[in-house]
């Protein structure tokens, strides 16, 4: 933890050091302990601004005078407040279908916002032409290897908090670029045994769709609810970590996912309850059937809920079977 302190204490990065805290409510529907790590309090609201912090930092040193990114809105927020950090313009080209809060989130960090197309696939190719000007730098919302570089930190703040690698890590997939940034990390730190669970949701499957067909794949359409969330391909680097580390990839309908929202939610409030009582607490149910792999059960609540409300990633010391 020293040293994860010591990197941030010297404004080495836009990030900060989230903190890793077990959950009741998923621990109890699991039957074992399950943690979250809480990256919803970084300063944009999410894990993206490791990596693309990370990599702003690092075009900014080598002359960008302009950022240009396609982004659904966690990137293009982190992208918009990395900017405004670093004291340069910003321009985030987003999916016609964002909401609108996220538009005047980015607009209020500064950013000058352009809506373009129907998924991200359309929004980044207009970024790609805008990043053709002079000095215009175009920040990958997830296929880069500076920004995998820089979520790799959050593994490392992992065993800093662990010492001991967890039984599985269970993670969401959009574009790829999380799942390649923490494989990096559990390479790093010596935790490359340890399995992942990825998760999506059907429509936006990506990844999925990649794994079984043995290459990538391009979805023809993203029909998931999470359309701002979603890429129609997902990174080759994803595909390649799949092939190096162990990684089981799953897929969930929509209606399940915003059950297990509900269902955390009114976990986690009933756990503070000072008058909880076990019949309440048995309101939380798991959804989703659980799944069996690698000698150990996991349920997919586990990643629906910390994806869509705590942008976390959820680490788990798994009961063997």
């Amino acid at each position: 933890m020293e040293d994860c302190l010591a990197e941030c204490a010297k404004g080495r990065h836009f990030h900060v050091i989230t903190p890793l805290l077990e959950s009741w409510a998923l621990s109890q529907v699991a039957g074992m302990t399950v943690f979250l790590k809480y990256e919803n309090v970084q300063p944009t609201g999410s894990f993206k601004i490791r990596g693309i912090g990370h990599f702003c930092q690092q075009v900014a040193r080598k002359g960008c005078r302009h950022l240009v990114c396609s982004s659904g809105g966690n990137a293009g927020i982190a992208a918009a407040y990395a900017a405004r950090k670093l004291g340069i313009p910003a321009t985030v080209v987003l999916p016609e279908g964002t909401p609108l809060h996220v538009v005047r989130r980015l607009q209020g960090e500064g950013a000058e916002v352009q809506l373009t197309g129907k998924v991200w696939d359309e929004a980044n190719l207009r970024a790609q032409e805008l990043a053709k000007k002079d000095g215009w730098v175009n920040v990958p919302p997830f296929d880069h290897p500076l920004i995998w570089e820089g979520h790799s930190s959050l593994v490392r703040e992992l065993k800093a908090v662990l010492g001991t690698p967890p039984g599985a890590l269970v993670l969401a997939v959009g574009g790829g670029g999380l799942l390649a940034g923490v494989s990096a990390g559990l390479a790093e730190v010596g935790w490359q045994h340890v399995p992942i669970i990825a998760m999506e949701t059907q429509g936006a499957h990506c990844f999925n769709a990649a794994i079984k067909a043995g290459r990538l794949v391009t979805l023809p359409d993203i029909t998931s609810v999470a359309k701002s969330l979603g890429a129609k391909t997902v990174a080759e680097r994803a595909l390649v970590c799949a092939k190096e580390f162990k990684i089981f990839s799953e897929v969930v309908e929509d209606a399940e996912a915003v059950n297990a929202v509900q269902q955390f939610l009114d976990g986690e409030t009933e756990a503070r309850d000072s008058d909880i009582t076990p019949s309440r607490s048995h309101r939380l149910e798991c959804g989703p059937a659980s799944f069996k792999r690698c000698d150990f059960q996991y349920a997919p609540i586990s990643w629906t809920s910390a994806f869509f409300v705590w942008e976390s990633v959820v680490v788990g010391h798994w009961r063997k079977r």
